[in-house]
């Protein structure tokens, strides 16, 4: 079942946009079944979760971070994580820069976006991210990549609303662009889109989309 979702799920979505199975909560049985159809390419939220997986399960799985991430656990991803996606904080950015280069490492990332109504959701005001990208802090960061922008819409059936809140971000993902990525070709994601509404962010542009339960089947 998992290979046959894989296997229709990438026949549907542009080549250029990149897959994230989000395999959180999920058995290592299951990621395998998923590697086995060909799948590199795995998101998790938890960072024990993450260091056991990376552990027991082939070592080119690319292995992205896709929760809200404390600082002090920075330091058990730090030797392998490939991407941390919601980068929210100059704190944050500090202490990615610090074990990356603890572990001879740059580690790319995602500046997260609030773009939802819900207040649970994490993420920076483009007046936040810009404050950030200008200060001398942050240049002198020699350890990170910002690879682009993410964000979740609301948990709505109203598909214009949604619609809307995507076309935030890619607003925000061309102001920075342009302001300070003009010549940065490694900044190029716009990651957006779960299972639920992952077909209105293609059509608005994503590049990176996480999908869980249209992979592995209701948690």
């Amino acid at each position: 079942m998992i290979a046959e979702a894989l296997s229709k799920i990438k026949s549907e979505i542009p080549a250029d946009v990149q897959l994230v199975a989000v395999s959180k909560t999920k058995p290592s049985e299951d990621i395998q079944a998923a590697y086995y159809a060909g799948q590199r390419v795995f998101g998790e939220n938890r960072v024990q979760e993450l260091v056991d997986k990376h552990e027991e399960l082939p070592k080119d799985i690319e292995w992205h971070f896709i929760g809200h991430l404390q600082s002090k656990k920075v330091k058990n991803l730090a030797p392998f994580v490939s991407m941390i996606h919601a980068v929210d904080s100059m704190k944050l950015l500090r202490e990615i820069n610090k074990q990356a280069l603890k572990n001879d490492r740059t580690i790319s990332c995602l500046l997260q976006f609030h773009i939802a109504e819900e207040e649970s959701k994490y993420g920076l005001s483009l007046e936040e991210a810009q404050e950030i990208l200008s200060s001398n802090e942050f240049v002198e960061l020699q350890n990170i990549s910002i690879v682009g922008v993410m964000g979740m819409a609301t948990f709505t059936n109203d598909h214009e609303q949604v619609r809307d809140e995507f076309r935030t971000l890619e607003n925000y993902f061309n102001v920075l662009k342009s302001h300070f990525f003009k010549f940065n070709d490694a900044f190029e994601h716009l990651s957006m889109g779960m299972s639920g509404d992952y077909k209105i962010a293609i059509e608005e542009g994503s590049t990176m989309i996480r999908l869980g339960s249209s992979i592995f089947g209701a948690r």
